[in-house]
């Protein structure tokens, strides 16, 4: 595939100033004293380790991110009608994940908004572009793959609001959730159909995962906080659904479900057996107390998000399920 000039500039734009507003965002922060408060349930070295660590890095996803889709609007002018939704959805998730951070910062606490509160948060604001969807005429699961509407419309506010989820729960080690998501639009980029404009905001959000990588491989210099988690959950979902292919967002968050299913199961066991199946969930703090260290649970969780992509994709294949 030809990558025209403004395919480029948008790439390496994208990347170039996400890392310069991410490196002033570190010196504000810690001009500021803002630093992300450590969950005390987790490991415990984390909190000597990472406590005072600058957090709230996914404000500079934002801003680079509506940056730049105004130019590639400005540039392509494409259909606001299909525009808007893939845009909008991430920046509506990162607006949300942004309440519960700066709740946090307010609170001086790892906790903003209960567990309910903040899912009501999610279902209430993602509902009105889930029906934007559907009544626009958007009913694709995958390649031929129709459903009346009521059933898209359920499995799409399903899908949106457990990406935002699934990878809140995976950023908990230093670049494993960005690297993961960067992995992600990376295989989006080879198998889906875009338009150009489809393919420049997902190069965008490529760019800014990689980018961040620059300030939050280990030892991290700053978080990319719920902010951040919500904004790519929701990317990696609007680019699925917009283009016409919602369930290929489960392969292409194939770790970020591993992630959420391990928590999901620990409660569960916890619940009914009174016992755990894991030393810790979500499952990476799972093989950090096992021993291993951080760096090699994400690389090798990174490695697995690879296979399991795969693994996913060839079998959708084989179904005929995708093109």
């Amino acid at each position: 595939m030809m990558i025209s000039s403004s395919v480029m500039f948008v790439g390496i734009g994208a990347f170039l100033l996400n890392t310069l507003l991410q490196s002033l965002w570190i010196s504000y922060c810690k001009r500021k004293s803002m630093s992300q408060a450590m969950k005390e349930y987790g490991p415990s070295h984390h909190i000597s380790l990472k406590a005072g660590t600058p957090s709230m890095g996914g404000v500079v996803f934002i801003i680079t991110f509506l940056l730049f889709s105004v130019l590639i609007y400005i540039i392509e002018g494409p259909a606001l009608k299909k525009f808007l939704p893939i845009v909008g959805i991430p920046f509506t998730a990162g607006c949300i994940g942004f309440l519960d951070d700066f709740l946090k910062h307010r609170k001086n606490s790892s906790e903003g908004f209960s567990s309910l509160g903040k899912l009501a948060l999610q279902v209430l604001l993602t509902a009105p572009w889930v029906y934007f969807l559907v009544s626009s005429g958007n009913n694709m699961l995958l390649h031929e793959v129709k459903f009346w509407g009521p059933v898209v419309a359920f499995l799409f506010l399903f899908l949106i609001v457990g990406s935002m989820n699934a990878v809140n729960i995976t950023d908990g080690l230093d670049g494993l959730a960005a690297g993961s998501c960067a992995i992600s639009f990376l295989a989006m980029l080879v198998l889906l159909h875009f338009s150009k404009s489809q393919l420049m905001i997902c190069i965008v959000g490529l760019a800014i995962a990689v980018s961040f990588l620059w300030h939050n491989a280990h030892p991290a210099k700053v978080f990319m906080g719920d902010t951040g988690s919500h904004f790519l959950g929701g990317l990696l979902a609007s680019m699925s659904i917009c283009t016409g292919n919602a369930l290929m967002v489960i392969p292409f968050s194939f770790l970020m479900g591993v992630e959420i299913l391990s928590v999901i199961l620990q409660l569960l066991s916890i619940h009914f057996r009174g016992k755990k199946i894991f030393k810790m969930s979500p499952l990476h703090h799972h093989f950090e107390l096992v021993g291993w260290k951080e760096t090699q649970v994400v690389v090798r969780f990174w490695l697995i998000h690879v296979v399991g992509m795969v693994t996913f994709i060839v079998t959708f294949n084989m179904l005929g399920l995708i093109e």
